[in-house]
């Protein structure tokens, strides 16, 4: 039965997350629909998520206990999910859903953005350039991440990928351009301990950050909307408020596990191992929101994170993110069984963009004679392991010196490093090996 041009009681199947509403005109995909049953004493959200004909599949927001299909009642809004934003978010903790998670009350919204952000006409993009500093050598020296560049992390199950991110997080951009900088940071189906991780490490981060916390245990639609909402706040604070904003997601690979569980619930056919067919297209419109614009200031530059299933690259989830971005970071079990941090493979990573970021000759001298004097001694090892330091020659010996000189004072490192540091260094065991 159809009460106004927005109100229905004509409910036709609650299943889990979805309910079924039959009867409906004019509803718009995104729209918020509020679902009110006063027999359950039940009111919660949900989400238009499929329009077939009259009949309309939507996503709950929460999964409200007593709700019955007859008593119940689903109120259009004609509203599309739009983001709260403020000044007043900076340095702060969210919940995936937006509330603060730091006892403190919820800040006065400035302005509401959609959720799906601002669309970039492809012809009005700057082309990314200017050097994002992480604090890590094994980027801001090898692997040059460049403002509007979208370059995701490939970690492995067990790898120190969270700390790699608080570091991130703490130690970005540098003290230069602390005023111009803002880091925003999702974090998706994470357990209590892992929460606890990142509320307690990266309260003292020097660079002014926003942080949005998503849980294990809540709804599976929320861990879809946590990356828009950062995005959404991200954009805003990008092109309104001409910050440079470092946008930091992980984990990716929970993000895919949710977009393919409600795959299931609405019976999709699947594609490659149980995901979603649009998976490709869900993911870019995630990515695709990083980059700058014509005649604007201010960034987005995004660092996705993903724990790839099974160590096999060409998983669905890394393979259609390596399609998408431009490089990647790739974390090696080698690595971090030699006890180097971050355990980084440089011979599988590469940032497509890093010549944009390296504005002096000496950078690049640098960076190339590490990469192939590195490559040689890594090749190396192999022969040493057949023949013996004995049976080879002096140049040789000295490129595997180099390769483990390379990895325990280059790659590794327990603290941040300024540019300058990194570049010392670099130069530092290049002269030692005799290669510069």
């Amino acid at each position: 039965m159809r009460l106004s041009n927005h109100v229905y009681k004509t409910v036709d199947e609650i299943s889990g997350q979805l309910i079924f509403v039959e009867g409906v005109h004019r509803a718009k995909i995104g729209e918020l629909v509020k679902i009110v049953d006063k027999t359950g004493n039940v009111e919660t959200d949900a989400e238009v998520l499929q329009i077939e004909g009259d009949r309309v599949m939507l996503q709950l927001v929460d999964l409200p206990l007593g709700m019955q299909k007859k008593s119940a009642t689903a109120i259009f809004t004609d509203k599309i999910s739009k983001v709260p934003v403020s000044e007043k978010m900076v340095n702060r903790f969210f919940s995936g859903s937006m509330q603060p998670l730091d006892n403190m009350p919820m800040f006065i919204r400035e302005k509401d953005i959609p959720v799906t952000g601002y669309v970039i006409n492809p012809v009005a993009r700057k082309s990314p350039e200017d050097m994002v500093k992480t604090g890590f050598s094994f980027i801001d020296g090898l692997n040059t991440l460049v403002m509007g560049q979208k370059l995701p992390i490939f970690s492995l199950s067990g790898l120190p990928s969270a700390r790699v991110v608080v570091d991130i997080i703490n130690n970005a951009f540098g003290e230069e351009s602390e005023s111009d900088s803002l880091i925003v940071f999702a974090a998706l189906g994470l357990s209590y301990y892992e929460s606890e991780y990142y509320m307690n490490n990266i309260k003292d981060s020097a660079t002014d950050n926003i942080c949005f916390l998503n849980m294990a245990d809540d709804p599976l639609i929320e861990r879809l909307l946590t990356p828009r909402y950062a995005l959404s706040t991200a954009e805003y604070f990008a092109y309104e408020k001409k910050k440079n904003v470092l946008v930091i997601i992980a984990d990716i690979t929970n993000y895919c596990e949710a977009l393919r569980e409600i795959s299931a619930l609405r019976e999709e056919l699947p594609g490659r191992r149980g995901y979603p067919g649009y998976m490709y297209s869900d993911l870019a419109s995630i990515y695709e929101r990083a980059g700058r614009v014509k005649g604007m200031d201010g960034s987005v530059t995004l660092l996705p994170v993903l724990t790839v299933p099974e160590d096999d690259i060409t998983h669905p989830i890394a393979d259609l993110t390596g399609y998408i971005t431009e490089g990647q970071i790739v974390f090696s079990r080698d690595m971090q069984q030699a006890g180097v941090y971050p355990p980084v493979d440089i011979l599988k990573s590469l940032s497509r963009l890093m010549q944009k970021g390296m504005k002096s000759d000496e950078h690049k001298k640098i960076t190339k004679g590490i990469f192939s004097n590195y490559a040689k001694g890594c090749k190396l090892r192999q022969m040493e392991s057949i023949v013996g330091r004995e049976g080879m020659s002096k140049e040789d010996i000295n490129l595997l010196n180099f390769a483990d000189t390379a990895e325990n004072e280059f790659l590794h490192q327990e603290e941040k490093r300024s540019l300058e540091d990194t570049l010392e260094i670099g130069d530092k065991i290049l002269k030692k090996a005799g290669l510069r």
